[in-house]
């Protein structure tokens, strides 16, 4: 791994929505000395056009390299192998927002590639350094709500419609993503229905079912660019509690003592609990400083992070099978998408479980560089 002492030259790759929120984080990091925009529009965008003038703008990624030690990739999905690739094959680190890629080979490709040439790469699963997200998994791995029965999440809001990708691959990421992060495991197979009501090619509502086969447990998970309400929760039901993670709420964490009991052999009904609800304290810190800050980190002193290649491409699996599955109309295998599994080393934090890799078999060559962006 090369490691870099403080004062790191990081550029970000596109500055629109996401990318214009890691330039303020990045330029916040305290070990951070430099941020340069990255984007081809540059030159006609109001807030960043002046940056050309001054040397911390670019239009190309090509052109940016030899000045930058690490990169941010916050563009459209289907450009971020090609990019990452070309950042990575210059020996630069790699923070690539979410999804990793758009198919498991490629992803593999990129983490492949990251490994050979010795550099960090790193998936923008914000969520995972969310603290109330970190709290429920504290929640379900503790046992506190007993034999956990199921997940269920849902992401909804009226948009924004993607030129690129479908609801899924745009908004399930950090669904998936947190359901991993929650169990500490990888789904096994996937069944996923969407429609088309707007978008002519892409479907606007879906519903992707994950089935964790080693847990005995499932995650529901809805999403949807035209639904009146915006809704960002995930509920974790238990055999004794059950918690509500609301990423919009002000209380963003609430366990409820209720739960069901099943009927006795003697012919009794389902029994019900009813307790208190508390919303335990969790402290607010914006999970993207915390991500970027952690991408910072583990260039300097080589250690793996949280959401390193191996669970972007855990990801991208799940979304390929449910790409899949909504085309074929049945339950998709996650080895049906060539991701079949070794061990590897657990985080240096001790965060998660065990990453999973696919095999030398169907890897894709390296992409090629992309000249701009």
């Amino acid at each position: 791994m090369k490691q870099l002492g403080a004062g790191l030259t990081v550029g970000v790759v596109g500055v629109g929505y996401w990318g214009s929120k890691h330039l303020r984080v990045m330029r916040e990091c305290p070990d951070v000395s430099r941020v340069v925009a990255i984007d081809a529009n540059l030159p006609g965008m109001k807030d960043f056009s002046h940056l050309l003038a001054v040397g911390d703008g670019f239009t190309s990624l090509e052109e940016a390299l030899p000045h930058v030690d690490a990169v941010v990739i916050a563009t459209p999905p289907t450009s971020h192998t090609a990019l990452a690739m070309q950042a990575v094959n210059a020996g630069k680190h790699v923070l690539v927002e979410k999804p990793l890629a758009t198919s498991t080979q490629d992803a593999w490709a990129l983490v492949q590639a990251a490994e050979a040439a010795g550099v960090t790469l790193m998936v923008g699963h914000t969520f995972e350094y969310n603290a109330a997200v970190t709290a429920l998994r504290d929640l379900v791995a503790g046992g506190e709500l007993g034999d956990l029965y199921y997940l269920d999440s849902a992401r909804l809001n009226l948009g924004l419609y993607q030129s690129d990708v479908n609801v899924v691959m745009d908004l399930a990421p950090h669904d998936i993503s947190i359901a991993n992060y929650v169990l500490g495991a990888q789904p096994t197979a996937v069944t996923a229905w969407g429609s088309r009501h707007v978008h002519p090619l892409f479907e606007d509502v879906a519903y992707v079912r994950l089935e964790y086969g080693s847990l005995g447990v499932r995650a529901n998970i809805h999403v949807s660019w035209l639904d009146p309400h915006k809704v960002r929760r995930t509920t974790a039901v238990g055999a004794r509690k059950m918690a509500v993670y609301n990423d919009i709420a002000e209380e963003r964490l609430r366990v409820h003592d209720k739960s069901a009991s099943p009927p006795g052999p003697d012919g009794q009904k389902v029994a019900y609990s009813y307790g208190d609800v508390r919303s335990p304290h969790v402290a607010f810190v914006e999970p993207l400083a915390v991500q970027d800050r952690h991408f910072v980190n583990c260039i300097q002193t080589g250690q793996t992070p949280r959401s390193d290649g191996y669970s972007g491409m855990a990801v991208v699996a799940a979304l390929e099978c449910a790409e899949m599955s909504m085309r074929i109309g049945r339950t998709v295998q996650l080895d049906e998408v060539g991701l079949r599994t070794r061990t590897v080393d657990l985080p240096s934090d001790g965060i998660g479980v065990p990453h999973q890799a696919p095999t030398g078999e169907g890897i894709a060559p390296a992409m090629p560089a992309a000249a701009a962006l």
